[in-house]
């Protein structure tokens, strides 16, 4: 019975997920890829940091997909001068109750939107260190829980380094994935300028409706928890972790959180394929993407422009995939 109950609830997931897909393709066109790993994201209860160059849809995407979920949202334009209470919220006088009120800031949201990340300075980068990885924020040594599900999704240019920061190790590993949104293929930027055309001024997310709720959302990271995970898959994620710290190019390799992250972004992959198992090929595909962020090449390795993908790659290679 409780594995009927598994696959009925699976069957429900899938069946939502290719919902929530549909609806977010109506204006994004060829980015199936990258759909399907912000929903793993979610489901696996993850922050995203997306890097591409401006105009490839980072902002849209994640605007439409947290319109086709019902569910709070908030964006939050990082600047130079942005301070952290302009992000957590700050404690404010009530003249009428004679004592100090704290007004939540814009990352109290299920859904936030943080643009251009790396254009804040530290100061306000560690106002996300606490959020990010316990889900709450401590204002005059109170803290404040955030509602669930709460999931951060940032973006970056790549190219433009001009009143930029570099993000810190201890931040960049607190986001589960980093997605590279490149170029759309030439046929599928002739169905851009279809769409654009035929929209007639409209705008895009007019054509996106809610399809899944928070709740959805908070039972279906549930229903992750319980996708199998044989014994010799977990010893495979955990050589491939350790593989990353003993491989020659890397200074820095992938930290016992990365391995984690490797398993549930397994398991939520599987889940939205409607398995209740996971197989090395869940694995190797949510692999660079966790991976990537959290590598870090020598420098000889760097100028000789060796990528953290091609380590990965050499790594996956070097092993023995357990069937």
């Amino acid at each position: 019975m409780q594995n009927e109950n598994e696959k009925t609830g699976l069957t429900v997931l899938r069946e939502n997920v290719f919902q929530l897909k549909q609806e977010i393709a109506k204006v994004i066109v060829g980015q199936d890829k990258l759909i399907d790993l912000l929903i793993v994201s979610l489901l696996a209860n993850g922050h995203v940091l997306l890097e591409g160059v401006p105009g490839v849809a980072k902002t849209l995407t994640i605007r439409l997909l947290s319109q086709a979920i019902s569910a709070s949202y908030s964006r939050i334009q990082f600047t130079p001068d942005l301070m952290p209470s302009d992000v957590t919220g700050t404690s404010v006088f009530n003249s009428g109750t004679g004592a100090f009120e704290f007004v939540q800031g814009p990352i109290f949201a299920n859904l936030v939107l943080i643009d251009e990340i790396n254009r804040a300075p530290a100061k306000t980068q560690s106002a996300l260190f606490e959020v990010m990885q316990e889900r709450q924020v401590t204002i005059d040594g109170k803290a404040y829980k955030m509602a669930a599900p709460f999931a951060i999704f940032a973006t970056q240019n790549p190219l433009e380094h001009e009143g930029t920061y570099q993000l810190p190790e201890a931040q960049m590993d607190r986001f589960l994935f980093k997605l590279n949104v490149g170029y759309p293929a030439a046929e599928d930027e002739v169905k851009i300028l279809h769409n654009a055309h035929t929209r007639r001024g409209t705008h895009e997310l007019d054509e996106v409706s809610p399809v899944l709720s928070a709740a959805n959302i908070l039972n279906f990271q549930k229903q992750v928890h319980f996708i199998k995970v044989e014994d010799h898959l977990i010893k495979y994620i955990s050589d491939l972790a350790i593989a990353t710290r003993n491989h020659p190019s890397v200074y820095l390799g992938a930290s016992p959180r990365a391995a984690t992250n490797i398993l549930i972004s397994a398991k939520a992959m599987a889940a939205i394929q409607g398995r209740e198992f996971v197989i090395p090929e869940d694995i190797h595909s949510i692999l660079n993407p966790v991976l990537e962020h959290r590598i870090y090449l020598t420098p000889e390795k760097e100028l000789e422009g060796i990528m953290p993908a091609d380590v990965v790659s050499e790594i996956i290679h070097s092993l023995e995939i357990p069937r």
